[in-house]
């Protein structure tokens, strides 16, 4: 069994800063990519950011130069800085993770609610 666990969201006021950590745990044989998404309150789902085993990393161009995807073994990190009301979410982790050398599967967090608002 693997699972995904997040922490680190809450409430923060307009131009405040947060820091997402989610950490895998289980039968992992290795971690390829690993990803922020989130999903507000009637929108779909969208990816915020991703980091590949080789640290390559992609982002909304929404959140360019505001958030920044670190990882650290099987942990993922999500800095967000200069935070907007936009940014209001539910936000999850997600991970394509192999648990032997032959079988992958893609995982998701629980998500953790970022709230931004005065």
């Amino acid at each position: 069994q693997v699972q995904l666990v997040e922490s680190g969201g809450g409430l923060v006021q307009p131009g405040g800063s947060l820091r997402l950590s989610c950490a895998a745990s289980g039968s992992i044989f290795s971690i390829n990519r690993m990803g922020w998404y989130r999903q507000a309150p009637g929108k779909e789902r969208e990816l915020v950011a991703g980091i590949t085993s080789g640290d390559t990393t992609d982002y909304l161009d929404f959140v360019k130069g505001r958030f920044t995807i670190s990882r650290d073994k099987n942990t993922v990190y999500l800095q967000m800085n200069s935070l907007k009301p936009e940014d209001t979410a539910v936000y999850y982790c997600n991970a394509d993770i192999r648990t032997t050398r032959w079988n992958s599967s893609n995982y998701w967090g629980q998500g953790t609610q970022v709230t931004v608002s005065s």
